[in-house]
């Protein structure tokens, strides 16, 4: 399993005091020193973290390579268009958000043909192309129509399930779970590369960390919160030793 970083929220630090550090392309640096199987920035159209320089100085320098997030939006295709980094993964964005909140709109005809302009214009780029979608399996088959080569599950609600489970029981967490599971099977069986992301954690990583459909895993916010205290390069190791552990059991213990 590849374990993306995303290093949006070191740009968040920067950008609060509107200064120079912390510096996203010096932590993805000491990320791949951690062990990150790539490094993933989410280029929004407010720039409220990510700026157009740290797009481009990543995939300069970036060593195994750039995914970069951004709405089907000419502003933002632009610029993956011009810098072409490993990968792009389409996403959902509002400007009113704190941070995603769910999965690509793909129900209405007008919402998936915007997405499928987005992603033929990439792929005749030469650039490999994800989708982040919620779990489910009208998704997966709109995905797999729409002609990407991967995609992304959000695990936010199984995260919050996660966050909630000392109020409300372990039931709602294997209930996500099991989403998940179904999810991923569902989507290799379509021939999609299955990715997944969102609200990830030290904590509730590892049972989907073990579902082995799963090939990738994108992780900010909770390693960038743990960088503060360890630094990187040891926050990142941290987190790819539980992927590990979690690969090698193919089970979380109690899930």
């Amino acid at each position: 399993m590849r374990l993306h970083v995303n290093v949006d929220h070191v740009a968040t630090v920067r950008q609060a005091r509107r200064t120079d550090e912390p510096d996203p392309v010096r932590a993805a640096v000491l990320a791949e020193l951690g062990g990150a199987d790539g490094i993933t920035v989410h280029l929004r159209e407010d720039r409220r973290h990510i700026q157009d320089r740290d797009v481009r100085l990543l995939v300069e320098t970036v060593r195994t390579g750039v995914n970069l997030e951004l709405a089907a939006e000419e502003t933002v295709l632009a610029v993956a268009l011009e810098l072409r980094p490993m990968a792009v993964t389409l996403v959902p964005e509002r400007r009113e958000e704190i941070t995603t909140e769910g999965g690509l709109a793909l129900s209405r005809p007008e919402d998936r043909a915007r997405v499928a302009a987005a992603v033929e214009r990439l792929a005749a780029a030469g650039l490999r192309t994800s989708l982040f979608i919620d779990p489910d399996e009208d998704a997966l088959r709109a995905a797999a129509d729409i002609g990407t080569v991967a995609v992304e599950l959000h695990t936010g609600a199984y995260a919050e399930a996660w966050a909630r489970r000392r109020m409300e029981g372990p039931e709602p967490v294997r209930q996500q779970l099991d989403r998940i599971r179904r999810a991923a099977a569902f989507g290799r069986s379509l021939g999609l590369d299955i990715h997944a992301g969102h609200g990830l954690t030290y904590e509730n990583v590892a049972p989907v960390a073990a579902i082995a459909e799963i090939e990738e895993l994108n992780i900010g916010h909770s390693i960038v919160s743990r960088a503060v205290l360890v630094g990187m390069a040891a926050a990142v190791r941290e987190m790819r030793q539980l992927i590990l552990e979690a690969r090698a059991r193919g089970a979380a213990p109690g899930l």
